[in-house]
This record gives structure tokens, C-alpha cells and sequence, in this order.
């Protein structure tokens, strides 16, 4: 499937990169998949690269559908909720960069704060690699979303902050491997 022409049997909801227009790509579209990480997938298409979510993808018959189901480990119920909220960050990948958005630096904080009614509010300090990036409200979005499925979330903020700027010394070693760059 990955680096594959695919034919789509639906029509489905993708956003171009590194625009982030929300564009419909008709039933018989030829894709080819570039990239699959997280939630998402990166592919190339006859209007350019766009970011397709699994659950999107499984609709229009380019995965199957139970690929678009995440599931938790029973493990992860061992875990903090700040750290459950990391693990799920850790699942969000820049579209154009097989990296996730942790590794990437780009998450500078995350903060669980009791609420009265025994749930939490989460508050998320992340940046971009750049402050125009078109892609910035649909990765907000998908951090958003990810947070608010945790049990025991019942309120989620993510706050982009320009403070310190992004550069390449945030990555994670592991990053900076895998990039090739050590």
C-alpha cells in the first residue's frame, strides 16, 4: 500500500499541504500513499500533496475499515493522564516530515489541572516549525481532538506560541537520526 497508486472507491475529505485548504477528492481518485503514521497519511495526488485521515481513507475503500480504529493498550491505563496526553501527542506527525510533532519539539508543554467536577482540563503549550504554516490549525485540531478522547479530559486547550521560536536543536536525538542529520 505504501508507495502504491491507489484508486479510491469514494469520495473523501483531505487538506492540501502545506496550504491546509480542505479539498473534496472525487470517488476514482488516484492516490499515491507516501507516507502512513499516526492517524494519518500523507499522499500525493493529481491536485498535490495532501493529509488524509485514516478514517477518511477506510471510508473511501483505501484502507480497510477496521484500520481506522485506534486502540489503547491495557498498559496505558497504568499511565498519568499527562502522560497518556503525551503518548497521543506522540502520535500526531508532521505531514511533510515522517516525524511526530514531540520529537519534532514542537510541543514545548502539557499541564493537567483539576476541574471541580472531577474532570481535567488540559493545556497545551506547541509551536510550528514556521509561523505561516498552513497545516497549524488542522494539527491544532487533531491535538484537540486526540486530548478530548482520553477519559477523565474534560476540557482541552492548545495554545500556539511563538516564544522561543522553533529550530532545529528542539529535536530529539531520535529525530535528528532519523532525519539523518547526526
Amino acid at each position: 500500500m505504501l508507495n502504491s497508486e491507489i484508486v479510491t472507491e469514494a469520495e473523501m475529505t483531505a487538506v492540501q499541504i502545506p496550504g491546509g485548504n480542505v479539498v473534496v477528492l472525487p470517488a476514482a481518485s488516484r492516490i499515491y500513499i507516501t507516507q502512513m503514521l499516526g492517524n494519518s497519511i500523507t499522499a500525493a495526488t493529481d491536485i498535490g500533496m495532501v493529509r488524509i485521515s485514516r478514517d477518511q481513507a477506510a471510508a473511501a475503500g483505501v484502507l480497510p475499515a477496521d484500520s481506522a480504529e485506534t486502540q489503547q493498550s491495557e498498559g496505558d491505563m497504568d499511565l498519568t493522564l499527562e502522560q497518556r496526553v503525551w503518548q497521543v501527542l506522540s502520535d500526531i506527525y508532521d505531514p511533510e516530515i515522517p516525524v511526530d510533532i514531540v520529537n519534532l519539539g514542537l510541543v514545548y508543554s502539557v499541564e493537567v489541572i483539576p476541574q471541580q467536577e472531577g474532570t481535567n482540563c488540559v493545556h497545551v503549550r506547541m509551536t510550528l516549525t514556521a509561523p505561516g504554516c498552513g497545516m497549524g490549525p488542522h494539527l491544532m485540531a487533531e491535538a484537540e481532538a486526540n486530548i478530548a478522547a482520553l477519559p477523565g479530559v474534560g476540557e482541552v486547550q492548545v495554545e500556539f506560541v511563538w516564544d522561543p521560536p522553533w529550530n532545529q536543536e528542539m529535536m530529539s536525538e531520535e529525530a535528528r537520526m532519523q532525519l539523518g542529520m547526526l
